[in-house]
């Protein structure tokens, strides 16, 4: 009898050792954001751009670096404390930051307002915004007081998504070295694109190595105009962005020359 139990209780704790291997998680990596701004690097960038004329309805801003492997490293806001912005775009940044990265290479970036175009119906790219979508255990966990702090609870995390308008930018260092994306929202998004054209420009990783603008690389094209014949919105370059307001429209053409790319374009 004694034996028998014996027997059985080993094959118990057999059973449990086996069904505690399957089922306990392997442990996420660290994610190395040690290439990257700091969090209170991007919060000084972003609240000095969005002070700075950009179009737009003037409102305050998110902003969230993620490193190449899409872990996010940094959120930040403008504004004196987190109610003072959209809500929803504290996760809209992030979708972007991880949108710009998921799609550049080392030799050629795509801005989320590239994107644009190619993913409406018809485009060659149509689809691609469903892809990858918002990790929602991640992007709505932790505490909101800490929201856009140091301690987000983003950060470290991998949330995903992909956002297919103006906001999102790859960070290159000098040397084609891409390092992540930058994602910016909160405005128009072609005032989005501008405010995060500028923080890029302030953190020193515009070193952008050639893109769909040409010399603007990966700037925002506003090129969508109705066909003649069908009244359909085609986009001429096909990597187009709708215009938002006329200012912006102005500042966004204007970018390649208010704030150049790194010397990395002309390489």
């Amino acid at each position: 009898m004694l034996k028998n139990t014996a027997n059985f209780m080993a094959l118990i704790a057999l059973a449990s050792g086996a069904i505690f291997a399957q089922t306990t998680p392997t442990p996420t990596p660290a994610a190395d954001c040690s290439l990257l701004p700091t969090q209170a690097a991007l919060k000084t960038a972003l609240t000095a751009a969005q002070q700075q004329k950009n179009g737009g309805l003037g409102f305050n801003m998110w902003g969230t670096i993620v490193n190449r492997d899409g872990f996010v490293c940094a959120v930040a806001f403008t504004g004196n404390s987190r109610g003072d912005q959209w809500p929803g775009s504290r996760v809209i940044s992030a979708q972007k930051a991880n949108t710009a990265n998921a799609f550049s290479i080392p030799g050629f970036a795509l801005s989320t307002a590239n994107l644009f175009a190619a993913t409406q119906n018809g485009g060659s790219l149509f689809g691609l915004q469903f892809s990858n979508p918002v990790e929602t255990t991640v992007a709505y966990a932790g505490d909101p007081a800490t929201f856009g702090q140091a301690n987000d609870p983003l950060v470290g995390k991998q949330v995903g998504g992909v956002n297919v308008f103006g906001g999102g930018l790859a960070l290159y260092a000098p040397g084609k070295h891409l390092l992540g994306g930058l994602g910016v929202s909160g405005d128009t998004s072609c005032t989005d694109h501008i405010i995060a054209w500028k923080v890029r420009d302030m953190l020193g990783l515009d070193s952008v190595p050639a893109g769909v603008a040409g010399a603007g690389a990966d700037n925002m094209i506003n090129d969508i105009s109705p066909d003649r014949g069908t009244g359909q919105l085609v986009s001429t370059s096909g990597y187009g962005h709708p215009p938002c307001d006329s200012a912006a429209t102005s500042f966004t053409s204007g970018l390649p020359a208010t704030n150049p790319l790194g010397p990395n374009l002309s390489q």
